[in-house]
């Protein structure tokens, strides 16, 4: 795979699913130095309720990488000790840049101003960058996969993002279409998108390295929500 930049770019990785892991390991594979992974917290899984890793937390250990698993990033949060650690860890890795893949905690605004700031030798930063499995605006929170097949959607699609406070409401760096075949799952659509978002994420950075990377705000029609699946409709 063609490398990122002609200087190994420092990525902080924030996910937590099978969907963010693919991602991981693209931005690995592409040379990024990844100097920090945000995953949630091991959960009880399996018939035995034991608890374990997340898929990119498996990754990020069998590869070297150093993970942080804070309960919560709010600095006047319930877990604010949590919070406080993850920004010592955070403003310590150094990043170039946030890549942020179906984490699972809501940035606040600190962490986006913390990857806005640049270095201390005057270097850009480039900002929290968001995988989002849906052609945004349509389909902004936390289930853009099963809202799409559930309401018979022709196409899906990834949009890479520059975050900001909002759910899903920051400028558009990349966006690409995927049609949504007529046998396809939750499950197919979601291995489908996943890769999708994981070359597309390689494919920003190495736009931002040449300086080609534009961003263009959402359009106010169309918006939708895809809101998280609840138990009483997976029957």
């Amino acid at each position: 795979m063609k490398p990122l930049a002609a200087k190994p770019l420092k990525v902080l990785f924030a996910g937590t699913p099978e969907f963010a892991r693919v991602a991981l390991e693209q931005l690995h594979a592409a040379g990024a130095e990844v100097v920090l992974v945000l995953s949630q917290p091991d959960r009880p899984a399996g018939r035995g309720m034991k608890l374990q890793a997340s898929a990119v937390k498996q990754y990020a250990l069998a590869h070297a990488m150093p993970v942080a698993q804070p309960q919560g990033l709010r600095l006047d949060g319930k877990y604010a000790a949590d919070a406080a650690a993850a920004r010592e860890a955070i403003l310590a890795a150094d990043a170039d840049v946030m890549v942020v893949a179906a984490y699972g905690l809501i940035l606040p605004q600190w962490v986006l101003d913390a990857m806005a700031v640049p270095h201390t030798d005057g270097r850009p930063r480039w900002g929290c960058l968001n995988i989002h499995g849906s052609l945004l605006p349509r389909w902004r929170g936390a289930a853009p996969i099963h809202r799409a097949i559930e309401a018979g959607d022709a196409h899906t699609g990834v949009t890479i993002m520059q975050m900001d406070v909002g759910l899903d409401t920051g400028d558009m760096l990349l966006q690409q279409a995927l049609p949504i075949a007529e046998d396809d799952s939750t499950a197919t659509l979601h291995d489908k998108v996943a890769e999708l978002g994981a070359r597309m994420v390689v494919q920003a950075l190495a736009l931002a390295a040449q300086g080609g990377l534009t961003a263009t705000k959402q359009p106010d029609e169309g918006v939708t929500y895809a809101h998280k699946i609840e138990k009483h409709e997976a029957a």
